[in-house]
């Protein structure tokens, strides 16, 4: 039962606020230093540390995080968000509900150039709330939208969360098969997370524009249409701000995403074009100077350590809870549940659903997947639909009153008089639609495997 009570006081001692990285790494070592006074533990599996720090240290795929960071980073800086939200409320505000077809459109954009959930919520809350509510938007629509949009950058690529997910279940992945007795293992990428999250990721977006749409419909008063939108007369006028403000960041994307998808580059080679993709973006809109460039640097330095140092925090957690035989232990547990690897899952995705309440996707990425992912996929589990599954689900947990991140993110920026009942009763349709589309992706895995087998077929 100790490496389960290890597990226990790790998450009892994270909801007190505790920094995560020093809570994993001082947990791990309080109960390795017990457990060698009473004979339990073996001193050996810290040896491991060194080999494992170093293996952090020259991860090729890691440097990807930085560089995605300071991409999302620079945009957020540059007023891009603030453009395209102008923009895309000029050419949608004249249909019912086409504010919330702007917001859900940007955050899908955002997403897909940043891949940061917190500055995009943050930005869209800034940006779109008061214009929404000010256009006569039903708050708990308004902030539902935004919160929904703003998770995106979860599950479309270039997702933070999808090339730490990569890295991890790479290694789960080669372990797996190693356990099984293949000794010359298959590889799983970075690239292929990405590929496998691009279907799931537009059809999600598709959905909420649907939902909208219905809604529009039936509650015409709750999201009216806007006479003045944008203040810009159709026509070839409209059309030419929308190719100025939109052709950037999509090239931008189809840059950074179409030459991983393509082969053409690795993640982490395509995370520096678009840093730099960002950075020639900001100097076109004439938002670069030297003091935002410092400001940029800074904040990606402080997002870079604290994922880093989670990392190497998760790294001891990792081999203490192997040491006491966790990993036994929880294939076991996995093992002895009905419905064989369907119930595995099912418990799997549940336990992770509940941590997304109270723990952010990095600690559950470092912490938690490297301990069921092995298991999962002995199992037989495909590697791709499983990334992709537990992306998704930690996109709702985002979501989920009472504890979900971006409603936490939204109510720090919200006006006073949007509360925070309607903020949670905003996101609840959503959730059902996350949920929906969790179960149609486990009854049709194709949705998730089909497109990196088209590309990497070779």
């Amino acid at each position: 039962m100790i490496p389960l009570l290890l597990f226990v006081v790790v998450c009892l001692l994270l909801m007190t606020g505790f920094p995560v990285a020093f809570t994993l790494a001082g947990t791990a070592l309080g109960f390795a230093f017990i457990g060698q006074l009473a004979g339990s533990f073996d001193g050996a599996f810290l040896d491991a540390l060194p080999n494992r720090l170093y293996g952090i240290m020259t991860n090729l795929t890691l440097i990807a995080v930085p560089l995605f960071v300071f991409m999302g980073v620079m945009l957020e800086r540059s007023r891009v968000a603030e453009n395209l939200l102008d923009t895309m409320s000029a050419l949608f505000g004249r249909l019912r509900g086409g504010l919330g077809f702007s917001v859900t459109l940007v955050g899908m954009l955002l997403a897909a150039s940043t891949g940061i959930v917190g500055a995009t919520v943050v930005t869209m809350g800034l940006l779109s709330l008061p214009t929404m509510l000010r256009r006569g938007y039903d708050p708990r629509i308004a902030a539902g939208t935004i919160c929904a949009a703003g998770t995106l950058g979860q599950i479309i690529p270039p997702s933070i969360v999808l090339v730490l997910l990569g890295d991890v279940l790479s290694s789960a992945y080669q372990q797996a098969q190693l356990d099984m007795g293949i000794f010359s293992p298959d590889t799983l990428s970075v690239g292929d997370l990405f590929s496998g999250a691009l279907l799931p990721g537009l059809v999600l977006v598709s959905v909420y524009l649907a939902y909208l749409a219905i809604t529009a419909l039936l509650r015409p008063d709750a999201m009216p249409a806007i006479s003045d939108a944008g203040h810009t007369p159709p026509g070839g006028k409209l059309l030419q701000r929308v190719l100025r403000v939109l052709l950037p960041p999509m090239l931008l994307i189809v840059a950074v995403l179409g030459s991983i998808l393509g082969g053409i580059a690795t993640p982490t080679e395509a995370a520096s074009v678009g840093a730099m993709g960002a950075i020639l973006l900001a100097i076109a809109q004439g938002q670069f100077n030297l003091a935002m460039l410092r400001d940029v640097m800074r904040s990606t330095t402080r997002v870079t350590c604290m994922v880093f140092l989670i990392l190497i925090g998760a790294s001891m957690f990792s081999l203490v809870f192997r040491g006491f035989g966790g990993d036994e232990i929880v294939a076991e547990l996995l093992g002895n549940l009905p419905g064989g690897k369907v119930g595995a899952m099912l418990a799997v995705m549940l336990l992770m659903f509940l941590l997304g309440f109270v723990l952010d996707f990095i600690e559950i990425t470092f912490v938690v997947v490297p301990i069921v992912g092995p298991v999962l996929l002995t199992m037989g589990i495909d590697p791709v639909w499983l990334g992709v599954m537990i992306a998704l689900n930690l996109q709702t947990s985002f979501l989920t009153p009472p504890f979900g991140f971006a409603l936490f993110y939204l109510r720090g920026v919200a006006p006073a008089e949007v509360t925070t009942a309607q903020i949670y009763r905003g996101v609840m349709p959503f959730i059902g639609l996350q949920l929906g589309m969790l179960i149609i992706l486990a009854l049709w895995p194709q949705l998730a495997t089909w497109l990196p087998g088209i590309i990497y077929a070779g």
